[in-house]
């Protein structure tokens, strides 16, 4: 009898236990709690964390995320409107505002992340088709190059320098995004919270002639500094030949300055020599004839003179006597003795 009473007490303890378990059910901080009858949602949310009721095995607990969740979408090939396809990469933060109707509509997160997937995808192609390539990677309208414009910079490195004008930038095209989704999604009992670009970039078979272009710009900017910098060479030159040249000239000009004034000084030290006494004089005269025989009468020289011409004067025969000359007083004949050109010729 006994062990009967037991047993029937074992069997109660079990039938409370699971019964309990059935009737009982926990809600966490981080969670809100759709209870489904027969499939159905029955009641409100249930979103204060604690323990709580339902009914026993006709009625389900169906959890949900109270927190912030994240859509990273996959990579998408989309055009612009200056007809640049490209590669979009974004991401959203979103999380479940309306379980109920949430529930209704999506069942469960990984219904949610696909149909984000369809309207976030469908909205950045819609904005990247309404704009060009430039605005969706630049952020800020009046960006310029970090380098001093100047007014004599060369046509090379003024091109670098420029930068295509924007109308509203990377951020204003992820606000569109943002505003066109959050309509759509709130019918799902989802609040979209943020849309961000994650990566932009050109298609495979665009980068290819991208990086092309990239390479006969810069070719193009390198030749131009080339020929800048020969140009500027070829001024530097000519400037230095200008310059070399006036050198070369002041300084010949200098010379023939000091030559003829030497030879001014030269001529009137002569002048003043030779012409103390009539001796002196002829012997100048016969000096200078010989140094004009050395430059005139060469072995293949052949000269017509008249026998008046005093070029000939010294030229006649050694064998006619020299004409006499007065005495000079206080010394010697100074021609006599002196060759004549007949044999000056011969010793030659």
């Amino acid at each position: 009898m006994k062990s009967g009473i037991s047993l029937l007490i074992l069997i109660a303890g079990i039938g409370l236990y699971i019964l309990g378990s059935a009737s009982l059910y926990t809600v966490g901080e981080t969670e809100q709690v759709i209870i489904t009858q027969f499939g159905k949602p029955v009641g409100e949310t249930i979103s204060e964390a604690g323990l709580h009721f339902k009914t026993p095995f006709i009625q389900r607990v169906n959890r949900f995320e109270k927190r912030i969740l994240e859509w990273d979408g996959p990579p998408a090939n989309m055009p612009t409107k200056d007809k640049v396809y490209i590669v979009v990469d974004n991401f959203a933060r979103w999380r479940i505002s309306d379980p109920r109707v949430f529930f209704e509509n999506l069942r469960d997160e990984r219904t949610a992340m696909s149909r984000l997937t369809d309207i976030l995808g469908s909205e950045t192609r819609n904005v990247i088709a309404r704009h060009d390539f430039i605005e969706a990677i630049r952020t800020t309208k009046d960006r310029k190059v970090a380098r001093e414009i100047s007014t004599t910079a060369s046509i090379a490195d003024a091109r670098i320098g420029i930068l295509p004008a924007i109308l509203k930038g990377r951020t204003e095209l992820e606000k569109e995004i943002f505003s066109s989704a959050v309509p759509k999604v709130k019918g799902f009992g989802i609040e979209l919270m943020d849309v961000r670009f994650k990566r932009i970039n050109y298609t495979p078979a665009v980068s290819q002639t991208i990086y092309q272009r990239m390479v006969s710009e810069r070719t193009q900017i390198a030749e131009r500094f080339k020929s800048e910098g020969a140009g500027e060479a070829a001024k530097i030159l000519g400037e230095r030949e200008r310059d070399l040249k006036l050198i070369e000239s002041e300084a010949y000009r200098k010379v023939q300055e000091i030559e003829g004034a030497a030879d001014a000084k030269a001529t009137e030290i002569y002048a003043k020599a030779y012409n103390q006494t009539p001796e002196a004089a002829e012997l100048f005269e016969f000096t200078k004839t010989m140094d004009a025989y050395k430059l005139v009468i060469t072995p293949d020289t052949n000269l017509i003179l008249s026998t008046n011409s005093d070029f000939l004067h010294y030229l006649k025969s050694s064998d006619k006597p020299a004409p006499t000359l007065p005495p000079v007083t206080g010394g010697t004949d100074l021609l006599k003795g002196l060759p004549s050109l007949l044999d000056v010729v011969k010793q030659q």
